[in-house]
């Protein structure tokens, strides 16, 4: 991700879950009013792969499958015209990682407050939680209504 510096970039994490398209959300129209751009990062894992029982996978296409998925995911939360203008990015590795180095520089980091896993009365998750004490930029996290 090596946008221009002066640029207001707006960096948001996907992962399918309801507060990750809250975040999206919010970050469309914080992006909006502050004439930013919106970089949506999704983060995928292999489950397994460095465990021995882990199965032969094929890495293209897991993340080929997780490219679709999201450009799916952005169009059903955002409509066409908007999903268009935002600038999608699928990353391999460990989330809170990918999304503390896609934040480098970055406006601001959203994130929803629960992803998919987890504990259901937990306040925040792993991921928000740990990029909101570590991201060298302000952190936004956004909780679903639906919570």
């Amino acid at each position: 991700m090596d946008e221009d510096a002066s640029e207001r970039r707006v960096v948001v994490g996907v992962d399918g879950s309801q507060s990750s398209y809250e975040a999206l959300r919010w970050a469309v129209r914080y992006a909006g009013l502050v004439g930013g751009t919106v970089d949506a990062v999704a983060v995928w894992e292999l489950p397994g792969l460095y465990g021995w029982s882990a199965p032969a996978v094929d890495m293209d296409v897991d993340e080929d499958e997780t490219r679709q998925k999201m450009s799916r995911e952005l169009t059903d939360v955002l409509g066409a015209d908007t999903a268009d203008s935002v600038r999608t990015h699928v990353v391999h590795g460990n989330p809170a990682d990918v999304l503390l180095r896609a934040a480098e520089g970055a406006e601001v980091l959203v994130v929803g407050s629960r992803g998919r896993g987890g504990f259901a009365r937990a306040l925040l998750g792993s991921v928000s939680q740990h990029v909101s004490q570590h991201a060298s930029c302000p952190v936004v996290i956004v909780r679903s209504e639906k919570q």
